[in-house]
């Protein structure tokens, strides 16, 4: 069973920085595509960035420039560096893991919360 532990959320100014991390387990993270979303009460999960086991990296537009997604495959680990950070970037933080058997599982979601 793959399980997600997230951490590195909280209150920060607009312009600042945070760094998620979130640590995998029970599952060989080095051939998993991984993957951040967040979502806004009232909203649907949205996608924010994916890294493949290639460390090919997707961005939302939204974010390109300001984020980078990057992964640890000897920590079990997948980082999502935020830089610049706006109002609007203020959600809960997900992340996601699709194993190459299929299997998909959520981290409990970390809130980021950005002052204007």
């Amino acid at each position: 069973q793959v399980q997600l532990v997230e951490s590195g959320g909280g209150l920060v100014q607009a312009g600042g920085s945070l760094r998620l991390s979130c640590a995998a387990s029970g599952s060989p993270f080095s051939l998993a595509t991984l993957a951040w979303y967040r979502q806004v009460p009232g909203e649907e999960r949205e996608l924010v960035a994916r890294i493949t086991s290639g460390s090919v990296t997707r961005y939302a537009d939204s974010v390109l420039g300001r984020f980078t997604i990057s992964r640890d495959n000897a920590k079990n680990t997948v980082y999502l560096q935020m830089n610049s950070l706006k109002p609007e970037d203020t959600a809960v933080y997900y992340c996601y893991i699709r194993t190459i058997f299929g299997a998909t599982a959520w981290g409990q979601g970390t809130q980021v919360t950005v002052s204007s």
